[in-house]
């Protein structure tokens, strides 16, 4: 979902997105928000059949599979803040030659008179703590696995 710090915090991005020539953020017109969802608990299903089943490798398929999705989520949302901050209207009130208004992966930056911050949430370091989680289940089982064979 798109939040802020109060109910108008999308309508007055969007009044002053308009001025730069920004396009309007419509949640249901981002089709991530409505099927990502799904997305996330077909990943924890997956995860859990993996983790139960006989798969030989089954959590390090899984956190590779998780990483690769994770890093395929990040292009998407470098791609929606590329044409966001790129993709400007010609008919904007105020123009400035040369000037994009994409704002960071991660990190801070000004954009004209504005600071824009994106951090990672809980999202992203859960993501990360299931990702390192599996990879440490990967290699306790590969000790394991090694262990027992001699």
């Amino acid at each position: 979902q798109i939040t802020g710090d109060t109910d108008y915090t999308l309508q007055n991005v969007n009044i002053l997105n308009h001025y730069v020539g920004m396009q309007y953020i419509v949640p249901d017109s981002i089709p991530e928000l409505k099927y990502f969802p799904y997305v996330i608990i077909s990943w924890m299903v997956l995860g859990i059949l993996l983790s139960l089943g006989k798969i030989k490798h089954g959590a390090l398929i899984w956190g590779i599979s998780l990483s690769i999705l994770g890093v395929l989520g990040m292009y998407d949302f470098y791609l929606w803040m590329y044409d966001y901050g790129h993709n400007l209207s010609d008919t904007a009130p105020i123009k400035v030659p040369g000037m994009s208004y994409m704002p960071p992966l991660f990190g801070t930056k000004w954009l004209l008179n504005f600071k824009a911050t994106s951090l990672p949430h809980y999202g992203t370091m859960f993501l990360t703590i299931s990702i390192l989680l599996s990879l440490f289940a990967a290699l306790l089982n590969f000790k394991f696995m090694n262990k027992n064979k001699k």
